[in-house]
């Protein structure tokens, strides 16, 4: 029989680190023109900015993600206790 205090448990995480390893990828990728551009000292000023703006969108992001992911597990595990549903 499947535990599904446990399944609860394991979706959570799995959501938690692929959002992670996603964001890091996205970070990357979101860097590549930046880093590009980078080498030219008369963009160096707007490269910084949109590089804080990015960082922070971004940023933004991936915590709302995360924040939902926890809220929605927090939300699983109240439903499982109603239903007296042991881990």
């Amino acid at each position: 029989m499947i535990n599904l205090v446990e399944l609860q448990k394991a979706v959570e995480e799995a959501i938690k680190n692929g959002a992670t390893s996603v964001e890091q990828v996205h970070r990357q990728i979101a860097n590549m023109p930046l880093d590009f551009l980078s080498r030219f000292e008369q963009l160096e000023g707007p490269i910084n900015q949109t590089r804080e703006w990015q960082d922070k969108t971004i940023g933004s992001i991936y915590e709302t993600i995360q924040s939902i992911n926890a809220k929605a597990g927090e939300m699983a595990r109240e439903l499982l206790a109603k239903m007296n549903i042991q881990g």
